[in-house]
């Protein structure tokens, strides 16, 4: 996608969140459209993450759900899309795990509604409007399961989610994948691996990871640590995604990946690597010390309820199809990341406020009262 593709404009839902946050910032720096953002502001999507575009001519942001569907129709009416870009999602798992009910709204429920609505505006446009639009549904690699030792999902893999948040996930691409079929809904899906990079949620593997070990608490790792994930940084995701809006056909699935797989553990302790060359950083930003083993911060705990062993992407069609690679290995993109994270502990301090003291969840479902 181009500069000269500037008329275009981009309903981004969930863009207060991590990769929709991301995914607004590239759109806007790299001058390739207008976007409005659709955000409900749970506590994972935050204006903190948006307020660098404040004032910023091609940005505009509204709060509210993708389930209001009152609201989604003005905003399709008024704004008339050429992309609308679904990231709106409730996504930690252990938070599933304890209860569902969000999940099931937002995944599930408030994407049928988007799309609905989305259904009813695109049968009203004519011309290269009609030809142009795209619903775009963000996913994710957990609604294939977990793998074994060897091979990687393709976008053939049957679906087979173990958890609560994967099985929502993977309800919501049905339902995308039956309104493209049934009503011709110009949509498509892309699954992702484990994104990292700016703005994440603390609550996520890699933050927690950092924040602890800065502050020098303890650094919880599930089971053995010999869980596996391919790691995709998330600006590569964002131009994966960029590319299948301007190029993929209509109806399909694309797998993205980073083709980056390591265990937790090996994750960890890559991370404490980049935190030691990151030393003159810290002391320069923060007032940590930096003369911490961070090795002896780690501290094996239970493991979550059916936890999946192996993810891995294989990504050839997107890369054979529409030319897109990662431009970051994992080294280099975990150095950018760690670097922004020292960088802005404020943002980290302001989205935790009043949101999530970093305890860990998703150990039983909460008893129903």
């Amino acid at each position: 996608m181009k500069k000269n593709e500037s008329h275009r404009r981009f309903l981004v839902t969930g863009g207060a969140g991590f990769i929709g946050g991301n995914f607004v910032a590239k759109v806007l720096s790299e001058e390739l459209g207008e976007v409005l953002v659709l955000d409900k502001f749970t506590y994972a999507g935050h204006r903190a993450t948006l307020s660098g575009w404040e004032g910023h001519r091609a940005f505009r942001l509204v709060e509210g759900d993708i389930g209001d569907r009152k609201l989604a129709r003005q905003l399709l009416l008024d704004f008339q899309p050429t992309y609308l870009v679904n990231f709106a999602a409730e996504s930690h798992v252990d938070r599933s795990i304890e209860s569902a009910d969000d999940f099931i709204a937002t995944n599930i429920v408030g994407t049928y509604a988007l799309m609905d609505e989305a259904l009813s505006y695109w049968s009203d446009l004519t011309g290269e409007a009609r030809q142009t639009f795209r619903f775009h549904h963000v996913s994710t690699d957990e609604v294939y399961g977990s793998l074994g030792a060897t091979g990687a999902f393709s976008e053939r893999t049957a679906y087979a989610p173990n958890s609560p948040y994967a099985a929502s996930k993977a309800a919501s691409d049905h339902l995308v994948r039956a309104y493209e079929r049934t009503h011709q809904l110009p949509a498509v899906v892309t699954n992702c691996s484990n994104n990292y990079g700016p703005y994440q949620f603390p609550e996520k593997l890699i933050p927690v990871v950092l924040l602890s070990a800065l502050e020098g608490k303890p650094i919880p790792v599930y089971g053995d640590g010999l869980n596996v994930r391919d790691w995709l940084y998330v600006e590569d995701h964002c131009d994966a995604i960029l590319a299948v809006l301007a190029h993929g056909n209509v109806g399909e699935t694309y797998n993205v990946g980073g083709r980056a797989e390591m265990t937790n553990l090996d994750l960890i302790h890559t991370l404490f690597d980049c935190l030691r060359d990151q030393a003159d950083l810290i002391r320069e930003h923060t007032e940590y010390p930096t003369d911490i083993d961070y090795r002896s911060l780690i501290e094996f705990v239970a493991d979550r309820p059916g936890h999946d062993r192996r993810y891995a992407i294989d990504s050839s069609k997107i890369q054979r199809e529409l030319g897109w690679t990662p431009k970051e290995n994992l080294r280099t993109g975990l150095g950018k990341t760690v670097a922004w994270y020292i960088t802005h502990l404020e943002w980290c301090r302001e989205v935790l406020k009043d949101n999530y003291d970093r305890r860990r969840l998703g150990l039983e479902k909460k008893a129903q009262s």
